[in-house]
């Protein structure tokens, strides 16, 4: 596989980790490098592995995962989306703001934008490519593109406030959306 290829599908498989971090920005507001390495060095790690697993995992169960990757993604996204269109979390009743770098969420957000990716590593599995380049170049164009996100948006949310908030929420949800709806028109 060439480098133009590997590049392009980890571009590609970026994107939506991309948009989130640019949302967990808005919801942020004022980032610390901590946010960014932790958001990044998940989404990165995330994006490394599931190629690894799904490149494993064969093409056995291929047409099993695409069958529902899309509402699991679709879930988590929507799902981390809404806490955020809702403003707050709540901890034993208590108002608690969301931090998106950190516990469930991080967790939450780091699967659901590395499912794809898990697709890609069955892709090259039934190709039989190699996996190892791919899955590394994937991971730290993802890393490298989410520090970018989560700064700019933090930026944007730092003047927009709590409607830059709303509008990250919203954009989470629409991306599950068109996750949903591109596997249903494939």
């Amino acid at each position: 596989m060439s480098w133009i290829t590997v590049l392009g599908i980890s571009l590609g498989l970026a994107m939506d980790a991309f948009a989130v971090a640019i949302a967990s920005g808005l919801k942020l507001r004022h980032t610390t490098p901590r946010h960014v390495f932790r958001l990044s060095f998940h989404f990165g790690l995330f994006q490394f592995l599931m190629p690894l697993i799904g490149w494993h995992i064969g093409a056995q169960v291929a047409s099993f995962v695409d069958t529902f990757d899309h509402w699991v993604a679709f879930a988590l996204l929507s799902y981390v989306g809404g806490r955020m269109l809702c403003g707050t979390d709540t901890v034993n009743d208590t108002p608690v703001s969301a931090d998106p770098t950190r516990g469930m969420s991080l967790v939450t957000l780091s699967v659901a934008t590395s499912i794809d990716a898990l697709a890609a590593g069955l892709g090259l599995a039934l190709l039989g490519e190699a996996i190892w380049i791919p899955s590394l170049t994937i991971g730290v164009v993802t890393a490298v593109l989410t520090g970018i996100g989560i700064t700019f948006g933090s930026r944007l949310g730092s003047r927009w406030g709590r409607r830059a908030e709303v509008l990250g929420g919203g954009v989470l949800i629409l991306i599950g959306l068109r996750i949903v709806v591109s596997h249903l028109t494939a």
